[in-house]
């Protein structure tokens, strides 16, 4: 009964009345069976829908799925080239094909695939990447201009492919009545080609996360996510610039274990404190941490060479959820 195409709850109760095989369930009378499963309606759930579309009884209309044609252009040359000037002067052609067989689909290209087969049989494949959807035929070329030094023509390239697997809707812009051309100029562009030069990984920007821990308040996106950022409510002076990629443990003089902190030793070296602000106290998730996670007290400090420290206080001395606190250094100013 597996082969009907039913739920798993049906599946389950017909094996637990004995009916395991597709003869066990015709085998006992239609209105029988009618009367069991009466209120099912979805053919998941009605092995008697499920077996009248398997004899041809019931109609069960398919949705065929069309294949997308990929945007591809290609030349096949009758003298095989040798040289990276004419190599350059066929991507050319082939770039323009591209951009207007785009424009006719009203699509941009977002990554672009170049296959040159050599007269021996060997394939040469180079791919990039676009921040944007585009049709500028000028900057797809700036950036396979760069993958292209290392290219062995060997005994000759004769035929260069260039295909778009991955494109989107682009409408069609009116250009610029004074001449000024611009493209290739923007965010985007540069992006596209510190991309190509650097790899994927190279270029990113922090994203503010809805968060209050320090550490968990913002995020690594793609340079052009378009992703609204939570905005925070707390001044830009009151967090410092520049956090450490992990907060590190000091060693913290003071008064009393509640008290403001006096100095501190960070990365063998004493800080006299000269001036502290806070604390500013700072409680864990509580629903996404264990309920042992301590609470932070955060100061704002400066030693006695002018420069700002962001440290805290793991813990408190009467918490209940360990000893004496920890400190940790996890941000500078300035």
């Amino acid at each position: 009964v597996a082969a009907l195409r039913l739920d798993a709850d049906m599946l389950l109760l017909l094996r637990r009345l004995g009916l395991k095989r597709i003869a066990n369930v015709t085998g006992i009378g239609r209105d029988a069976l009618a009367r069991r499963f009466r209120g099912r309606r979805s053919a998941q759930g009605n092995p008697l829908i499920r077996i009248d579309q398997l004899l041809g009884r019931t109609p069960e209309p398919v949705l065929p799925v069309v294949a997308a044609t990929m945007p591809m252009v290609q030349r096949r040359l009758s003298e095989p080239l040798l040289h990276r000037s004419l190599l350059d002067r066929v991507m050319a052609d082939l770039a323009d094909a591209l951009v207007r067989l785009l424009e006719g689909q009203r699509l941009g290209a977002r990554r672009v695939h170049l296959r040159a087969w050599r007269v021996d049989g060997d394939r040469i494949e180079r791919r990039i990447e676009l921040a944007s959807a585009t049709r500028d035929p000028a900057h797809i070329l700036r950036l396979f201009a760069t993958r292209l030094d290392d290219v062995d023509a060997g005994f000759g390239i004769d035929q260069v492919q260039l295909l778009c697997p991955w494109a989107e809707p682009l409408a069609i812009a009116q250009g610029d009545l004074t001449g000024d051309d611009s493209r290739g100029t923007g965010i985007d562009a540069f992006v596209d080609r510190i991309v190509a030069r650097l790899g994927h990984h190279a270029i990113a920007r922090p994203l503010a996360h809805a968060s209050h821990i320090p550490e968990r308040s913002q995020r690594w996106v793609a340079p052009l996510d378009g992703a609204a950022s939570a905005q925070s409510a707390l001044p830009l002076y009151a967090r410092p610039l520049k956090l450490l990629d992990r907060a590190e443990p000091i060693s913290v003089l003071y008064a009393t274990p509640e008290g403001l902190p006096r100095n501190f030793r960070w990365r063998d070296r004493v800080h006299e404190i000269m001036q502290v602000e806070g604390p500013e106290r700072i409680a864990p998730e509580w629903w996404r941490e264990k309920s042992t996670v301590r609470l932070r007290d955060y100061y704002r400090v400066e030693d006695h060479t002018g420069a700002r420290y962001w440290i805290y206080r793991h813990g408190s001395l009467r918490d209940g959820r360990g000893g004496l606190p920890d400190w940790y250094l996890q941000g500078v100013f300035g």
